[in-house]
């Protein structure tokens, strides 16, 4: 029998939907026991055996940059390199990669770590010394960017990006092992060199030294910096990848290890959803339920919940993130609004225009009594509405409506196209890296302390954080936003995981990596590590600027301009971010 196209529709969405269901009926974390390691998908790529059979040693193990992802499949090296010299400040963390590769088959690779000393016996312990093996993710490529097809179009190959939680792994034969070495610097340590080493075992032991040379500098903790860094969070993926109930205690404290992480970045911002799905019905892979429950009385009269809001906001504060909270939204993509409606005991969708008397009806109750609930809480002045790249006249909207409710309410928008006309009206503006305030608006806001931001997401090809992405673009990020003197950086996404993505960061809409820029587990990635190295970088670039200006130091001043003159969009096109970043820290080590 024939279906008609609206019935196949219906049962291929039926079917999509238990499939989905199935799929997620478990724990796809692997962050438990034995279950913390799993397999690589196998690698597209061919192996040329010739060339490794060549090698004169049969395993090889070096340093190497922390600016390179190393294909699995092919001779990383020809120089090995058995020490590391690295320059911090107190309160930094720094990194770098140590490679393994072999031509035959390693049963356990682990890491020892030893501490670190200087010549008078001061210590820097093993546990600021982390070792971690990186993990082979498959990944597609950039073609189409926003317009991205379904994975199968495009060419795909494994890339290094996961940083994993186990502490020892096989290593097949002729396969590549990198491992992310990373020193937390203690910031009340003597400046100077601290020497030091690690091993590696690999059916043998590898001794590889450490010099590092700590100077007089200290940068502050995270929860101090200045950097508005803000990547949007997502609580409802946690509980899916980890197969637990939504918004239940467990879900709870499998959050707190992944906030607690993202506080220690620096981040300043808590996404806060007001309404279901606040990017519109489109969305729903990303899983955006509201904190606030609104019921719409057999009545007609409306009533909203807010407890879940209070707890969610208590938490993540409580893991560090405290400073603002951006609530999405009172514009959603298309214009479509959920609510529970008593009279039909279930759930109800309406359409409604900024601007329109419906919508006002529709909001200005809730405006109303969530004002007065953010007082009561003592939130109102941290709170701000976001939109997210909504036309103007719905935006004028909506900044009207929020006037009439309270002349203090904050506006947040990250913005694909400039209006100038609201600029005034919106508290946290954040503009596409392709756009730009001019420097007399810049000037204005940042003297008024508004977070003015730059953004990147699924158009821009470079500078981004997709998984194939040259890890020094999300260093280079910051060193951007100083350059050009914005406050901060925005990204869309910090775990809006696709099904598997620590095997498959590959989805059918977007470039591989689009959807997150950290792991379940949790697992950090190296795009993360290097989002905060910039962000540390931007701290230090501030202090020193400073300092400068505090000494009349005009020439490190004209220095640190010059500097910082490259980190222009433009010539990305021919400098690699590797090297305007790598001249930016040589500058940073000179002081």
């Amino acid at each position: 029998m024939m279906l008609s196209f609206k019935k196949i529709q219906r049962v291929t969405f039926m079917m999509v939907c238990l499939a989905t269901e199935v799929l997620f009926a478990q724990d796809r974390s692997h962050s438990k026991g034995a279950d913390q390691f799993y397999k690589e998908l196998p690698n597209p790529v061919a192996t040329n055996v010739k060339a490794w059979a060549k090698l004169p040693n049969d395993i090889n193990v070096s340093f190497a940059s922390d600016n390179v992802r190393y294909p699995k499949e092919k001779i990383p090296l020809k120089t090995i390199q058995k020490n590391w010299t690295v320059t911090g400040w107190k309160g930094e963390k720094v990194h770098t990669q140590l490679l393994v590769w072999t031509k035959k088959n390693i049963p356990a690779l682990s890491v020892s770590i030893n501490g670190l000393t200087n010549e008078k016996g001061d210590r820097i312990n093993e546990k600021n010394i982390k070792a971690a093996f990186v993990r082979y993710v498959m990944s597609d490529t950039f073609e189409g960017g926003c317009s991205h097809q379904a994975p199968t179009v495009y060419d795909s190959t494994l890339v290094a990006d996961p940083i994993d939680i186990i502490n020892k792994i096989p290593v097949e034969k002729n396969t590549v092992r990198p491992i992310w070495l990373s020193i937390e610097i203690p910031d009340n340590i003597p400046a100077g060199k601290y020497s030091g080493s690690i091993t590696v075992n690999a059916t043998k032991k590898y001794n590889l030294s450490i010099t590092l040379n700590v100077q007089n500098h200290i940068l502050p903790p995270a929860d101090q910096w200045k950097y508005d860094f803000d990547i949007w969070q997502y609580p409802a993926p946690i509980a899916r990848m980890h197969n637990v109930k939504l918004w239940s205690d467990e879900h709870f404290d499998l959050m707190r290890p992944y906030f607690t992480a993202l506080a220690k970045a620096g981040q300043k911002v808590i996404t806060a959803n007001i309404i279901e799905q606040p990017w519109g019905l489109d969305h729903v892979h990303f899983d955006d339920p509201s904190l606030v429950k609104w019921t719409r009385k057999k009545d007609g009269t409306w009533s909203y919940d807010f407890s879940l809001f209070d707890r969610y906001i208590s938490f993540v504060k409580s893991c560090g993130i405290h400073q603002r909270i951006n609530c999405y939204s009172m514009i959603t993509w298309d214009l479509s609004f959920i609510y529970y409606d008593e009279a039909l005991g279930k759930n109800n969708t309406v359409t409604l225009k900024p601007g329109s008397e419906e919508y006002k009806a529709f909001w200005m109750p809730m405006l109303v009594e969530f004002t007065k609930h953010l007082k009561a809480k003592s939130w109102f002045d941290q709170t701000a509405i976001a939109m997210d790249e909504r036309p103007i006249e719905s935006m004028q909207a909506v900044i009207s409506l929020l006037k009439e409710v309270d002349p203090k309410w904050k506006i947040a928008l990250a913005g694909d196209t400039y209006h100038p006309e609201i600029e005034e009206d919106i508290y946290d503006y954040c503009l596409a890296s392709y756009l730009s305030f001019g420097d007399t608006v810049l000037a204005k806001r940042k003297a008024e302390g508004k977070p003015t931001t730059f953004y990147t997401a699924c158009v821009e090809e470079y500078p981004n954080g997709y998984t194939f992405s040259p890890p020094a673009e999300n260093a280079w990020l910051a060193w951007h936003a100083s350059a050009k003197g914005y406050t901060g950086y925005l990204f869309w996404a910090f775990n809006t995981w696709v099904s598997n993505p620590l095997q498959d960061a590959r989805w059918r809409r977007y470039p591989s990596g689009t959807l997150f820029q950290f792991y379940p587990g949790p697992r950090t990635s190296i795009r993360f590590e290097k989002l905060i190295e910039g962000i540390q970088d931007f701290e230090k670039i501030r202090i020193l600027r400073d300092k400068f200006v505090k000494e009349g130091k005009k020439d490190q001043l004209k220095e640190m301009d010059m500097v910082l003159s490259a980190f222009e969009l433009e010539k990305l096109k021919t400098i690699p971010a590797a090297k305007m970043v790598e001249k930016g820290k040589a500058f940073l080590s000179k002081y």
